[in-house]
Formats: C-alpha cells, sequence, structure tokens
C-alpha cells in the first residue's frame, strides 16, 4: 500500500478531509526507511520530527546514572514516536529512539506541524486528539504500573498488545513493565506451564 494513503486512511478516523486537504497534509511528510539498531533521536540534540510507523518496531528509552537503560514507549505500524517532549518545546532530548526491526516511517518536521496547524482548523483537532489519546495512554500506564503486581502488569500488555510482544526484544519488554528480564522469563515459564 502507498504508505502516505496509510497516512489518509488514519487521519479518516480522526477528521473527515477533502481529497485537496488530505493530499496537502501528507505532503508535508517524507518517507524514510530506518535500519535494525538505527538511532533517530538521540540526547543532547532536538528532536526535529514527529514519527509516524509505516512498518516496524521502534523503542524509545533513557538510561540512568548506572547505565541501565528504562524503556519510555514501544510502537508499532499506526503509532507514533518521537522524544515528544525535545520535538514539542525544541529543546535538546534526554532520551534515544531506536528502530528494532529495518523499518519506514512518514516523518514530519517541528515547522511544517507549525504550518498545517496554522492553516486548516482539521489538521489542528488531528494532532490535538492524536496528543490527547497519547497522554490518556501515558497517565493509564503511570497508574498500572503503581497499582498492579508485574504479573498483573504483564498480564494486561499481553491481553492488548500481545503483537507486539512477539516483535520486541525481552528486555525492552520487561523494561517497559518496569520489571528484570529474568523476572519476566519466570512469569512467562509459569503461564507457559500452566497452559501445557
Amino acid at each position: 500500500m502507498d504508505t502516505h494513503l496509510r497516512l489518509k486512511e488514519y487521519i479518516n478516523k480522526f477528521v473527515t478531509l477533502t481529497e485537496e486537504e488530505s493530499e496537502f497534509f501528507t505532503s508535508k511528510f517524507e518517507v524514510k526507511k530506518i535500519k535494525k539498531r538505527q538511532i533517530i533521536v538521540q540526547p543532547d540534540f532536538v528532536a526535529k520530527h514527529r514519527n509516524f510507523v509505516i512498518q516496524g518496531t521502534f523503542r524509545s528509552y533513557v538510561v540512568g546514572d548506572e547505565g541501565e537503560d528504562y524503556t519510555i514507549t514501544l510502537a508499532i505500524e499506526d503509532w507514533w514516536i518521537t522524544d515528544y517532549n525535545s520535538y514539542i518545546f525544541q529543546q535538546p532530548a534526554t532520551m534515544f529512539v531506536i528502530a528494532l526491526e529495518d523499518s519506514t516511517v512518514l516523518q514530519i518536521t517541528y515547522e511544517n506541524e507549525k504550518l498545517l496547524k496554522a492553516s486548516n482548523y482539521k489538521y489542528e483537532t488531528f494532532f490535538r486528539m492524536i496528543a490527547e489519546r497519547s497522554t490518556a495512554f501515558m497517565q493509564r500506564r503511570i497508574i498500572t504500573n503503581l497499582t498492579h503486581s508485574a504479573e498483573e502488569r504483564y498480564e494486561h500488555f499481553m491481553e492488548k498488545y500481545a503483537p507486539i510482544a512477539q516483535r520486541v526484544p525481552q528486555y525492552a519488554l520487561a523494561s517497559f513493565l518496569g520489571m528484570t528480564t529474568e523476572f519476566l522469563s519466570k512469569i512467562r515459564n509459569k503461564k507457559a506451564g500452566k497452559k501445557s
């Protein structure tokens, strides 16, 4: 499928655009092929793009003082990823965003996003709606991490996002769920034992 057509279909889930509006919106995005393990955002550099995933998997993470890393977000097809604090405020990033597979994204620059928002209220509505969804998702995640056991967090993730679990390395999933790789292995082995 044409990459820009995928984006058009996605936008139309949120706002109804004319063909002309749709063409103008997607013209501001550029197709980028990203290799596995390629870093597209890194600390101390301003995140210049918001990325819509057409194909592939991404992980954003921060590195702690002791050198351990913490997964902040994962993204697959039809999801967005960047360092939002860096992108929105155009200040140096604090996290890495890395491709976990060979991937294709549609990138929009901060300047082009501003231009779109200023040119048509429908575009602004679209960006506001995806921002609201992202905020709600992060809130649910924080609450789940604070109020559920590691096992419950794993079960909840598998109920909603099982396909992602097959595609991301175990260390990235463990870090996202706030547990060690060893503990995630124990939970998975326990679940596998129950099934057999």
